[in-house]
């Protein structure tokens, strides 16, 4: 993970070090305190345990989603239900955040991190793991290729496919590059991740859990350890950030991919709708935050001179594209082989339709400091020629132009799983989705295509129909519907236990609340997550809960 002081001057990074080292001492005080008073606190446990893995959240310091399953495991124990947790002690020779992919010799920061968990699990039942070689895996490994490595199995493991998906996102990119570097960190990853599948397997064995919570489910220790989980029939309840502050998503389906079933009959009421209309006129001015990262802080309105480049042709289409190494693009391909590969069929239709300005909007997150990526769309918009085109416009991702004003003036939107899809047929405009977007499968709330051919077949239609299509009323509906329950039935907020630590974006500490609260008659969302992870019942807040 790229240290965030990297980029300031010494002086400043000296400061902030400091200062970041304080807040994490005062920060872990706290913690341990608290975690003193919930020891003291619970009853006597009994039972089958909840197992806790979670080990791609954080290094130092504690994150949204090492918070989250923290505060979990001490509001079971607060009700006598067994918590057991399952810790790295440098249990991998590379994680996630602890890989600097310029210099894949350096090992992770274990001291940092070993010490973070000490003071997280604090008076709690903790199994740590240690790195155990494997010198015949070793061996076998120095053999394989590139493609040998995305598509190793071992003892049923689909070892490398998880691995790669990891090795994605620290390389900033989704085709991975038949390098040195990349050779290195794979092995470093399929070594690390035999460990903890040996290492998981004895502690199921050892603890029997009813089930296992673990962030994510696509990074790679977690990856395996739901895998193997899964394999014995154990409830898998997985958990990512949520729309909301301080909010969560949990499931026992994929956190990345953030489904959300509703009743059939599901409607929203008069004061539902006032609430989630407050919200989408905050959303369209860039007033939000995802994980406590503010993308857009001063949307700027389309300028004259832009309007008139559009107004020189028949029709605009905005292209929303995503984050092609982000783990949620794992569920995305359906109908192309990726993201890439379909910006290539609309580099395609642009060249066949020079009477339509085709508009590309890469995603923020693409230039997000630390998380850049490797593999952009600037890149594919240059080496592609789709920005030498006379009717195509690329909007960096550091550009902070008003895309729902350009989904005003658009004929119909083209996306690829990109949320903005679902808030492009709120605002009335069309949506042709290429790929399976997670707001889709409850109810469409766009034009989804079940095939190349019917996609085609669309996307002809919206191009030559003489003006704009109207939105399908049920396309309206479902996105009003999906989004109002992603942002407040699914978004089950901890804001009663956080706050921003005060030194990191998306970092946070402890508020001083009484032990007690933890109870789940105490916190609806602690209740609602309670009876999930135990009885199965759906990660959603009752309606009448929401204020």
């Amino acid at each position: 993970m790229a240290d965030p002081l990297e980029s300031l001057p010494l002086l400043t990074r000296v400061k902030s070090g400091l200062r970041w080292r304080a807040v994490r001492f005062l920060n872990n005080q706290a913690l341990r305190k608290m975690a003193r008073q919930v020891a003291h606190a619970a009853p006597a446990a009994n039972g089958q345990p909840v197992a806790f893995f979670n080990a791609s959240t954080r290094l130092g310091s504690m994150s949204l989603n090492a918070a989250y399953s923290l505060l979990v495991s001490w509001s079971l124990r607060m009700e006598g239900i067994p918590a057991v947790h399952f810790v790295c002690r440098s249990g991998m020779t590379r994680c996630i955040h602890g890989t600097d992919k310029s210099h894949p010799e350096h090992k992770p920061p274990c001291a940092e991190c070993i010490a973070q968990s000490r003071a997280n699990f604090t008076a709690a039942e903790s199994d740590f793991f240690d790195y155990t070689p494997d010198a015949d895996f070793d061996r076998h490994l120095a053999t394989l290729s590139l493609p040998e490595m995305e598509n190793l199995e071992l003892d049923g493991i689909p070892l490398g496919p998880i691995c790669r998906s990891s090795l994605r996102w620290v390389m900033r990119r989704y085709h991975l590059q038949d390098t040195p570097a990349t050779h290195q960190l794979f092995r470093e990853y399929l070594r690390s991740g035999w460990n903890v599948a040996r290492k998981f397997a004895d502690f199921l064995n050892e603890h029997d859990p009813r089930a296992l919570v673990i962030f994510n489910g696509i990074v790679y220790p977690e990856a395996i350890a739901r895998f193997l989980a899964q394999r014995r029939g154990i409830r898998v309840v997985s958990h990512e950030v949520n729309m909301q502050p301080f909010s969560a998503y949990f499931t026992e389906g994929e956190a990345t991919f953030r489904s959300t079933c509703l009743p059939q009959d599901f409607h929203l009421t008069p004061m539902e709708n006032e609430r989630f209309d407050q919200y989408f006129s905050k959303r369209t001015r860039g007033q939000f935050k995802m994980a406590g990262v503010a993308f857009w802080k001063d949307i700027q309105d389309l300028d004259s001179d832009f309007v008139r480049q559009l107004d020189q042709f028949r029709q605009v289409v905005p292209v929303f594209t995503n984050v092609i190494f982000d783990t949620s693009q794992e569920h995305a391909n359906v109908l192309f082989e990726n993201m890439f590969v379909w910006l290539d069929s609309v580099l395609e239709t642009a060249r066949q339709h020079p009477d339509t300005v085709f508009v590309l909007r890469a995603h923020p997150d693409e230039a997000r400091p630390g998380k850049a990526s490797e593999e952009s769309v600037a890149d594919w918009a240059s080496a592609s020629g789709f920005i030498n085109l006379p009717n195509t416009i690329f909007i960096p991702p550091d550009q902070p132009l008003n895309s729902y004003e350009l989904i005003s003036r658009a004929k119909f939107t083209m996306i690829y799983t990109s949320t903005i899809g679902m808030e492009s047929s709120l605002l009335g405009t069309p949506v042709l989705c290429a790929g399976k977007a997670y707001y889709n499968q409850y109810a469409p709330a766009a034009y989804v295509p079940q095939t190349r051919a019917q996609y085609e077949t669309h996307l002809a239609e919206f191009l030559a129909a003489p003006a704009p299509l109207p939105v399908p009323e049920e396309h309206r509906v479902n996105a009003r519907n999906f989004l109002y329950s992603q942002l407040y039935l699914s978004s089950l907020s901890f804001e009663a236990f956080l706050e921003e630590d005060g030194a990191w974006p998306g970092y946070v500490k402890l508020k001083d609340f009484p032990v007690e609260t933890l109870l789940s008659r105490s916190s609806v969302p602690l209740r609602v997550i309670r009876n999930g992870i135990l009885d199965g019942t759906p990660f959603l807040l009752p309606r009448e809960s929401v204020m």
